[in-house]
């Protein structure tokens, strides 16, 4: 089995998802940063393991459930925070972010008996999840983030490497009002969804109530801009070179 890593900020206002404000205000996004964190570790909980980690600018809260183990995160960029990461870790590792509460365990239960790296692509251009057999931090240094190419550079980095890549289903990242509202409607049961719905942005049933907190869509958390479209099945991603 792999080692879970998830890396996050903790949600303390002004400091998370302020790309949401407005239409938000900085409490209520903070508010929707630890339900997407909380759902993103909830479902970790219950992905087969051997370990569970979480990566953390901050402090923990009572939005962390039992069976993490928590560091913090060094100083740099992300590339250098991803990096170090890694270089905490032995053996088969998965990393993902707090901006995909949709994500499923079905998605993060990876096998590295045919393939070396896991890739997930956001659609904005980034990317949701990077698995690999062996930790290898140069792998992320010197990966430029938040661009438009932050994910395919990073995917031509492990197959310039020579690793067999496996790709994962595009995911969309909750960084704007409207990410928020269509990543709701795909995990509608979900702590996202119903704080976003206390919120007055879903009708009941996760159907939209208005483009009244809508706004354009930008940058994710390692990327921004154009969305590859095209996803493959989560339990059978196909391989690449």
């Amino acid at each position: 089995m792999t080692t879970l890593l998830v890396i996050a900020k903790e949600p303390v206002p002004g400091r998370v998802k302020t790309r949401l404000t407005p239409p938000f205000t900085p409490e209520e996004a903070a508010a929707l940063a630890e339900a997407s964190l909380a759902d993103t570790l909830h479902t970790v909980a219950a992905t087969p393991a051997d370990r569970r980690v979480l990566v953390l600018a901050g402090e923990p809260g009572p939005w962390l459930p039992p069976g993490f183990e928590v560091v913090r995160q060094c100083a740099g960029g992300l590339d250098e925070r991803l990096a170090h990461a890694f270089a905490r870790s032995d053996g088969p590792t998965l990393l993902i972010g707090m901006d995909t509460p949709q994500v499923t365990p079905q998605l993060l239960t990876v096998d590295f008996a045919d393939c070396d790296a896991y890739f997930g692509p956001a659609e904005d251009g980034g990317f949701w999840a990077l698995g690999l057999a062996t930790p290898d931090p140069g792998l992320l240094l010197g990966v430029p983030m938040s661009t438009p190419r932050t994910g395919a550079v990073q995917r031509e980095r492990l197959v310039a490497a020579g690793l067999r890549v496996r790709d994962l289903p595009p995911l969309r990242d909750v960084d704007t009002a409207r990410d928020a509202e269509a990543v709701a409607e795909l995990a509608p049961h979900g702590r996202f969804a119903a704080r976003l719905a206390g919120y007055g942005a879903l009708a009941p049933g996760g159907s939209s109530a208005g483009d009244h907190r809508s706004a354009p869509r930008g940058a994710g958390l390692y990327q921004s801009a154009a969305p590859p479209r095209g996803a493959t099945s989560p339990h059978r991603p196909a391989a690449n070179r």
